[in-house]
C-alpha cells in the first residue's frame, strides 16, 4: 500500500519495511559490540511505540539482555502537548546496571529528558539512549542519543509502532501524512 487512511488523515509511505529491518540490524549489531564484554543490559522499552522496535531489536542482539518496560504519553492528534504523563513507571531495581532506554522516535526530547532524570537518581552502572528515528529539527531538549538509527525530516508519521490517535501502529511501513 503506497497510501493509507487513518481517521480523517491520509498518509503515504515514505520508509519501507526492509529499510526498516536494515537499520535495525545496524542498531542492535551496535549495542552487542558495545556492550559484549559488559554486564548484561537491562533494555528499558517505552511504550507504546517502541514495542515493534523492541521486538525487531531482540531477534538482532548477539548478546544477553533483560527487558522490561515504561508507559509515556505526550502527544494529542497530530501535535505534542508539550507535557510527559508517566502512565506505567519502572518495576525494576536497576541499581549498579547497565541500561539501555528503547525509543521509536525523538522529536521533542522531552519524554527522554522526563526519563533521563529518573534514571540519573537511580546509581545505574552506565545507560545509553537508542532510538529507532529521531527529528534533530523538533527537538527541543539537549539530550545525547547513543544510537540513531535514522534522522528524518519534522513530518507527522505513523506505522512501525507509531500512531494517530491510536491507530497505524500496526503497519511494517512508515507513513507520512500527506499535507492538507
Amino acid at each position: 500500500m503506497n497510501k493509507i487512511k487513518l481517521n480523517d488523515k491520509e498518509f503515504q509511505i515514505s520508509i519501507h519495511s526492509d529499510k526498516i529491518q536494515s537499520v535495525v540490524k545496524h542498531v542492535a549489531n551496535q549495542i552487542s559490540e558495545d556492550f559484549r564484554d559488559k554486564d548484561v543490559p537491562v533494555f528499558l522499552s517505552i511504550l507504546n511505540g517502541a514495542f515493534m522496535f523492541t521486538a525487531d531489536l531482540f531477534k538482532y542482539l548477539s548478546i544477553d539482555a533483560y527487558v522490561t518496560f515504561v508507559k509515556f504519553a505526550s502527544y494529542s492528534g497530530t501535535t505534542s502537548s508539550g507535557k510527559v504523563k508517566q502512565l506505567i513507571g519502572l518495576n525494576e531495581d536497576l541499581e549498579g546496571r547497565n541500561v539501555i532506554v528503547l525509543e521509536d522516535i525523538v522529536d521533542s526530547g522531552l519524554t527522554i529528558k522526563q526519563l533521563s532524570r529518573q534514571l540519573d537518581s537511580l546509581n545505574l552502572k552506565e545507560y545509553k539512549i537508542a532510538s529507532f528515528l529521531h527529528k534533530p529539527d523538533a527537538c527541543e531538549e539537549d539530550i545525547k542519543i547513543d544510537y540513531v538509527g535514522m534522522e528524518i525530516p519534522n513530518d507527522f508519521i505513523v506505522g512501525y509502532g507509531l500512531d494517530y490517535d491510536g491507530l497505524g501502529r500496526n503497519y511494517k511501513d512508515i507513513y507520512t501524512l500527506i499535507s492538507e
